[in-house]
């Protein structure tokens, strides 16, 4: 792919805020600065919670996950794990070599992936409620993105949904919590929204029209967003609580309905690496792109 100039460029804004997810669907971790790999950002949903029969569990069925806190901790090497009222569990951020694999599910994908042992699914248990276990990627596995929305760019993911990156605006977070003060309702947080990359300086919902995002690392960056990102009802769970109102969901309902995705309400948009896997990103970083009209 070629490098691409700013003074090209339709729309110019920089990185607001970055954000890392270690365990799928649990809390999230804002970072300063993170490196792009092909899966995504560093770290980013590279473990996912199970039950028995290695089906993913998600906030959809047990809210209070997102109230478990990863930490990166890379001078011990380790993930610590917080939760109300337990004790800390650590977990080794080397991937495994070898060890026990369970095949599990997530959506339409059954991959075997890297038990992470008794001690970690008693801990997860004890927090959900009930019998599970957590496990790790392996990143030997092959998990793609479908191909219809990346311009034919071959992605691998790990735990995510279907796609490396979610990218957003804050305009967008604004322009809701607007909405919802205008409704006499409370303003909320957009890490509801669980994106990996939030934009300053777009309009709102812009990147619903850009394909390609650039940034200027040491490596010129491209991320090729593509298929609109589809909302379930972990918006309406506050993540400082983990109670639930169908406030946003039904809020976003009212103009959200996005016709790319036959009426489907829509927030946000998923992504693939085009091209600078192994830069680092980080907030206040120029990013540009040219709008597109289908």
């Amino acid at each position: 792919m070629n490098t691409f100039g700013f003074d090209q460029a339709d729309v110019t804004g920089t990185i607001g805020a970055l954000w890392v997810f270690p365990i799928k669907s649990c809390a999230g971790i804002s970072v300063t600065e993170a490196r792009l790999l092909p899966t995504g950002l560093e770290w980013d949903r590279a473990w996912m919670v199970v039950d028995p029969d290695g089906q993913f569990i998600t906030q959809r069925e047990v809210a209070h996950m997102v109230l478990v806190q990863p930490r990166i901790d890379t001078a011990h090497g380790v993930l610590r794990v917080g939760f109300p009222g337990q004790p800390e569990l650590s977990l080794s951020l080397a991937v495994p070599a070898e060890g026990p694999q369970r095949q599990v599910q997530v959506w339409e994908s059954r991959v075997p992936a890297w038990d992470a042992g008794d001690e970690a699914a008693h801990w997860f248990s004890q927090v959900l409620g009930r019998p599970c276990r957590l496990v790790r990627y392996d990143l030997e596995q092959a998990r793609w993105s479908g191909t219809k929305w990346t311009g034919g760019i071959q992605a691998p993911n790990q735990f995510a949904d279907g796609y490396p990156l979610l990218v957003t605006t804050r305009a967008a977070f604004d322009a809701l919590n607007g909405r919802l003060q205008a409704q006499g309702r409370q303003p909320v947080d957009g890490l509801r929204f669980r994106a990996n990359l939030v934009l300053d300086g777009l309009a709102e919902h812009e990147e619903d029209f850009i394909e390609t995002l650039w940034l200027p690392a040491p490596e010129p960056v491209a991320i090729r967003l593509g298929k609109p990102c589809s909302r379930c009802p972990i918006p309406d769970i506050d993540p400082a609580t983990a109670v639930s109102s169908h406030d946003v969901g039904d809020t976003i309902a009212k103009y959200r309905q996005d016709a790319r995705l036959d009426g489907a309400i829509t927030f946000g948009m998923n992504a693939v690496v085009a091209q600078g896997a192994g830069q680092v990103l980080h907030v206040g970083q120029a990013v540009a792109g040219l709008l597109k009209f289908d």
